[in-house]
């Protein structure tokens, strides 16, 4: 499963996905990505690998702790960091950002307390007004 950002410039791996991938509809991920709801799914550390690029990246540390790091030349969103990924090795991957993905499927939507008016969540996962519990 090999991911890129819109360049070309940051390029990296990952061996395996945790079933941990969720819609997040906060709003801090709706204005990072420019979108409705961002997707990312969990990863261990250990099944992160990068190609090249990874001098590229830059990192927004926002008022809560946790950190987005994106390409400093075109700007991809393309990993999530909290203080519970930090506690268990783990980092999050923008989803979008894989040329392929093979076997993950989203199992909720979280933060929709957040959720912007215009978009109705019609698809049956479970809806989380913040965090999944």
């Amino acid at each position: 499963n090999q991911a890129s950002c819109l360049c070309g410039k940051v390029r990296f791996q990952v061996a395996k996905f945790l079933p941990v991938v969720g819609h997040c509809h906060c709003t801090m991920c709706r204005k990072f990505h420019g979108a409705a709801f961002s997707t990312f799914a969990e990863v261990k550390l250990t099944d992160l690998h990068w190609v090249s690029g990874q001098d590229c990246l830059r990192h927004y540390q926002a008022e809560n702790g946790t950190v987005r790091s994106f390409c400093q030349n075109c700007g991809s969103s393309l990993l999530f960091e909290s203080k519970y990924n930090r506690q268990n090795g783990t980092i999050e991957v923008a989803t979008a950002v894989f040329d392929h993905i093979e076997a993950i499927t989203p199992s909720a939507h979280i933060y929709t307390e957040s959720k912007v008016n215009w978009y109705e969540i019609n698809d049956g996962l479970p809806q989380y007004l913040s965090y999944r519990k």
